[in-house]
């Protein structure tokens, strides 16, 4: 299902084709002031939406990092429960040592793999989101940038509402950064430790 700004962005390029031919011209055109100065408008109002749609996926990073805690702390709380319960037989000390460790040992493992897990997935949809809307704001920007040439000899009103239009895309593009996809990287984002040192 397409989003908005791409719809917005398929109506201003099916009104620049509908639009006539100036007299003695096969390059330039009579566009409506005030239609496209209504498209931009919504374009400009949508694209802070959008963004937002994708920042909420983003954090969703956070619930599966700290479900994967949280199961974690539970598998190892459940690991130490059951060494205590083992060392209180006097009889089978050393055999509950033995097991226990084992048992914190695969626990502390799964619990790794389950947060290196996490953190990859959170990873990924991070970055799918970020290039969904790069992939947006490029395209944006094309169409907005391939209008400004064809049109600024004539129009002013209308380069200066594009221009406008283009640069807040321009800017938002810069903002976005693809993080690093490794450990380290997250660490770095989120300030917590998930590498064992």
């Amino acid at each position: 299902m397409s989003s908005r700004i791409e719809q917005i962005i398929e109506e201003i390029e099916e009104y620049i084709d509908s639009c006539k031919f100036q007299p003695l011209s096969t390059t330039k055109i009579v566009v409506n002031k005030d239609q496209m100065d209504e498209l931009l408008r919504e374009l400009r109002m949508k694209t802070p939406d959008e963004i937002k749609r994708y920042q909420k996926i983003i954090a969703n990073k956070d619930a599966i990092l700290a479900d994967a805690r949280a199961k974690a702390e539970s598998m190892i709380e459940e690991a130490q429960i059951h060494t205590n319960e083992l060392v209180s037989e006097h009889e089978i000390m050393q055999q509950a040592y033995a097991q226990a460790n084992d048992i914190v040992m695969a626990a502390t493992e799964q619990a790794q793999q389950i947060l290196d897990n996490a953190t990859n997935d959170a990873n990924d949809i991070r970055i799918g989101a970020m290039q969904y809307t790069n992939d947006l704001m490029a395209q944006a920007e094309s169409i907005i940038g391939h209008t400004l040439d064809s049109y600024t000899t004539k129009y002013d009103g209308l380069v200066n509402s594009l221009r406008e239009c283009y640069d807040i895309v321009r800017t938002n593009r810069a903002e976005l950064e693809i993080p690093d996809k490794s450990a380290r990287g997250m660490e770095a984002e989120f300030g917590v430790d998930l590498i064992d040192e």
